[in-house]
């Protein structure tokens, strides 16, 4: 049950990131809940071996290349889910720090 409450809130801060953002689109209700499931799967397996090969970089920079790969990730969830759409990569990087601050907070209600 708990899971569903995550990916609920999940897509509510997606919707909430794409209407502060112009340059983010998503069709719906519907879509944000499937790009909330598939940020969820890509963060779960391909991000920690992007992060484990990206070790170098991440040192060199203090962790802010983290930031980078998760803007390349959203374009990733985008390529993949129809309904949702990002303009570039400063878009999709700006909707990395947005949607980590929603889903802060919204998880801080919790």
């Amino acid at each position: 049950m708990r899971i569903l409450i995550h990916w609920l809130i999940s897509g509510l801060a997606v919707l909430s990131a794409a209407y502060i953002l112009p340059g983010v689109h998503v069709s719906g209700i519907f879509a944000a809940l499937i790009v909330a499931l598939v940020l969820g799967i890509i963060n779960a397996s391909l991000k920690p071996v992007i992060l484990l090969l990206t070790l170098p970089i991440n040192l060199l920079t203090l962790g802010l290349f983290t930031l980078v790969i998760n803007g390349l990730l959203i374009l990733l969830a985008a390529s993949i889910v129809p309904g949702f759409r990002v303009d570039g990569f400063l878009w999709a990087f700006l909707f990395s720090i947005v949607l980590s601050i929603i889903n802060y907070f919204l998880f801080k209600l919790l």
